[in-house]
This record gives structure tokens, sequence and C-alpha cells, in this order.
């Protein structure tokens, strides 16, 4: 195969609920239609971007693909099943599911996982599609972005950990007025990470530094979906998710020993329903009742100012082809792919 094919890759990006899963599928369908001897390609497969997808057990509140089967490569000498791989429409997903919620998952561990997919989605003559609304891990995973490799500072942690969210975030303001349009002001994990990292080495890196100056050694293609009524589809999604159970999955997730700091350092969805359940001492009978509650009207408001950072941070990229539809899509990756 020609080594300027292989290195093609499309990414999707957008706020939340903006569609770009369902964008993603059907664009890997459409590939996989075009695909044989005369464009080289085999198909295509989704590698999912998102900081929390990557979690198991955190499916509703993650907004995770419908997952229609999974297959299995490898089997233990035990019998127990190794190595699945996840599908959606008969579409393979990769970074879903891959690790406790228990446990911390960097930019780091995505970008070694996310291009090791990479490597294998091409190897076998796919188009990899890049999916996801967590702009950071994206340009993690795109760009020659070296992270610093800071220590943790136990110090500065116990000083800074005695002071509140809205402290914090003040004082990344002033010394990182870029990194504090995007991070989760309520985040405090986050937070205290980035000021560690400017305690280290006077910035956070990967924010200071204009698109147009950063090396990739992909070929992209860039596809933005931005819908006008994007604060109407969150909250419908947001009450798909109640209707589906994200009530029991973050108390189903409490239950197996995931800690409600741990909840909270998630953001969104899981802190606002891991509070709501703490101030009912988890004696919830019906999704009906946090929708009536002021968790709710709090979590709606916090999901669209998440909408906001996400699109801070995507128009700094001038790559982006923002998109109306999929019928719009379909002509720059049929383009693109040929």
């Amino acid at each position: 195969m020609i080594k300027y094919k292989a290195q093609k890759i499309i990414v999707i990006v957008g706020p939340t609920a903006s569609g770009k899963s369902d964008l993603g599928i059907f664009l890997a369908r459409k590939i996989s239609a075009i695909g044989g001897p005369t464009s080289g390609w085999r198909g295509a497969e989704i590698i999912s971007v998102d900081s929390r997808q990557v979690y198991r057990g955190m499916d509703i509140g993650t907004g995770k693909v419908k997952k229609n089967s999974i297959k299995y490569k490898v089997l233990s000498i035990k019998g127990r099943r190794k190595d699945s791989e996840y599908y959606s429409d008969n579409i393979r997903h990769h970074l879903i599911d891959v690790v406790s919620p228990k446990k911390v998952f960097t930019v780091s561990d995505f970008k070694k996982l996310g291009q090791k997919a990479i490597n294998d989605i091409q190897c076998r003559y796919k188009v990899p599609i890049i999916v996801g609304g967590t702009g950071f891990y994206i340009d993690a995973l795109v760009y020659d972005l070296n992270f610093p490799q800071v220590p943790p500072n136990n110090l500065l942690r116990f000083n800074l950990n005695r002071i509140t969210a809205e402290q914090l975030f003040n004082k990344l303001k002033k010394l990182d007025p870029q990194r504090a349009k995007t991070i989760d002001p309520h985040n405090k994990r986050r937070l205290i990470r980035a000021l560690e990292i400017i305690d280290s080495i006077g910035k956070v890196p990967a924010l200071n530094t204009k698109y147009e100056m950063l090396n990739t050694k992909y070929d992209v293609l860039w596809i933005g979906l931005k819908p006008k009524n994007l604060e109407k589809r969150i909250k419908l999604r947001l009450d798909k998710r109640l209707k589906q159970g994200m009530v029991r999955e973050v108390k189903n997730l409490i239950i197996s020993g995931v800690s409600r700091k741990r909840l909270y350092d998630f953001g969104l969805e899981y802190r606002q329903v891991s509070e709501y359940l703490a101030s009912k001492k988890f004696k919830v009978k019906s999704e009906k009742n946090f929708k009536n509650s002021e968790y709710y009207k709090i979590l709606l408001r916090d999901i669209v100012k998440y909408s906001k950072r996400q699109m801070t941070w995507f128009k700094r990229n001038k790559e982006i082809h923002w998109v109306k539809n999929g019928r719009e899509a379909q002509k720059l990756t049929g383009d693109f792919v040929r």
C-alpha cells in the first residue's frame, strides 16, 4: 500500500451532543462501501477520543455507542476472555472500556494506546476515524506533543488541596489564561495538576502553541459539527440518559467501590448524580426524583458550559471543516480517501 494513503486519518470533532458518534459510524460505513482495489482501503474503524469512555461501567453517563457485539481474540489458560473488540453497528471501536474507573488514566496513557490503535487499523488497510470531544486528547494523539515528565510535588499538592476549587481556578487564570478557558473549574485534581506543571516548567505546553506551528506525521481531514440547536439537544439527551438509568449506573459504580471523590473528578453527570445520591443517603427509587431536583438544573447548566469550553478549544484549529450534515461530511470524506 502507498505510504501516503496509510497515513490518512479522519478526525470528527465538536461539542457534546452534536452527533459525532453517529456521524463517525455513518462515514465508516460509507468508506467500507467504496473500499476495494481501486481505493486501496478495506473499510474504516473508529477510535473514541473521550476522557471518560475509556472507563468500564461508565456507559450511559458518557454516551458510549450501543454495543451490539464483542469479539474475543484470546482465551487465557483458565478460559477467561481477554483482549475484547468493541463493535457498534458492525463497526469496530477502539479505546472504549479499557480501564477500571478506580484507576487514573492520563493523556499520556491515551496517546500510547491511541497511536497503537492507529497503526493497527492502518496495517489492516483501513482508515482510522478519530471521533470525540476531548480536545486535549485529540491534539495529543494527532500532533507531536511532548508531555512534560513532571513528577508529583507532594508538598505543593498538599498546600493546593487546602484551598477551594474556585481559588485554584483563579490562580490558574492568572498564570495561564488559555488553559483556564478549557479546564473544568470545579475539578480540583486537574486544576492542581495544571498548577503543578506550571510550577515546574512555567506553562502547559500543549495550550501555548499555535496550531500552525504543530507537527503531525498524518494526513488529516478535520470535520466539525456544531448544530444551532445545541442547548435543546443537550437537554433532550440528558433526559434520555435519565430514562436509560443513569442514576442507577452511578449508584452501581459507588456500590462497586468507586469513591465519591473519584466520581466528583469525573465531572458533569457523575459529579451531580453522586452528590444527589449522597444527599438522599442513596435511597432513590426513581430517575424522576433527580430530574425534579436542583442537581438536575446544575448539571444541565454545567453541560452547556462544558460545550462552550469545547468550542473554545476547537476554534483554535483553522483546519476544521465545519459541516451542516452527513452529506457534506460524506463528500469531504469521499474526496479524501479516494
